[in-house]
């Protein structure tokens, strides 16, 4: 399964599933990033990380390592 790491700039994606577990996963979805919720990556760091995307109306910036835990359709 692809993950939010994964995609590319300029692409709306949904997530899945968030993977992980204890603090780490519940930072996640304090930052409003939950099951059925629409990501758009607006871009990502000229070394690749982190990654500024757009969710539920504000932005945001994430790190690739978050971002791998995040599971995307």
């Amino acid at each position: 399964m692809r993950t939010l790491k994964d995609v590319n700039t300029k692409e709306t994606v949904k997530v899945a599933k968030i993977n992980g577990e204890g603090a780490v996963k519940r930072r996640i979805m304090d930052m409003g990033i939950t099951k059925g919720t629409e990501i758009y990556v607006r871009k990502v760091a000229p070394l690749g990380d982190p990654i500024e995307v757009t969710v539920r109306g504000y932005e945001l910036s994430i790190r690739k390592a978050d971002a791998e835990m995040i599971a995307v359709e």
